[in-house]
């Protein structure tokens, strides 16, 4: 897993009305599961800030929450582009098959036969499907959607995933 002890779960986007509340952004497909209602959210400022979340509720594809000694508009501003963290032990406890993107992160990716393949860089989240994104070690990139053919293993405490690659998924690098 990755190191560190707070990870992002959204930022502010603008404030909301008159009474302090901000209308945020969630960062990744499971940030309403991680926003931490009723818990304490840190800002990434230095020095930080911490709030509580007094109130929350879904806007669109976004959210409107209110924090703890936000109790006006001129306050809620201050907020527009700060990014909001949680301790990492405040996330859900996750059902079997599930992980976190920041912890797949840094992952090596090796085929069915065990041969290295490159590392995980990131995870791009898609309206119909979410994808691995693969640093080749030939140089190339990958795109591998994340269904149980192609990706059949993630095994985020061995930091190994293992990819079934088929053709038109690879950009050549310069090594290739």
């Amino acid at each position: 897993m990755t190191t560190g002890a707070t990870i992002p779960v959204g930022y502010g986007r603008r404030a909301h009305g008159i009474r302090g509340e901000v209308l945020g952004r969630g960062l990744g497909a499971d940030a309403s599961d991680r926003r931490g209602l009723g818990k304490s959210l840190t800002t990434n400022e230095s020095p930080p800030r911490s709030f509580d979340v007094t109130e929350y509720r879904p806007h669109k594809t976004d959210f409107i929450v209110h924090l703890s000694g936000i109790d006006d508009r001129t306050a809620a501003d201050e907020l527009v582009g700060v990014q909001f963290v949680i301790d990492r032990s405040d996330r859900r406890t996750l059902e079997p098959d599930e992980w976190w993107i920041e912890d797949v992160i840094g992952c090596v990716v090796v085929d069915p036969q065990g041969t290295q393949l490159g590392t995980v860089t990131d995870v791009a989240v898609g309206a119909a499907q979410d994808r691995l994104v693969i640093a080749m070690d030939d140089g190339g990139r990958a795109e591998v959607p994340l269904v149980d053919e192609l990706v059949p293993q993630v095994d985020v405490d061995s930091r190994r995933v293992v990819v079934a690659l088929i053709d038109g998924l690879v950009e050549e690098g310069p090594n290739s």
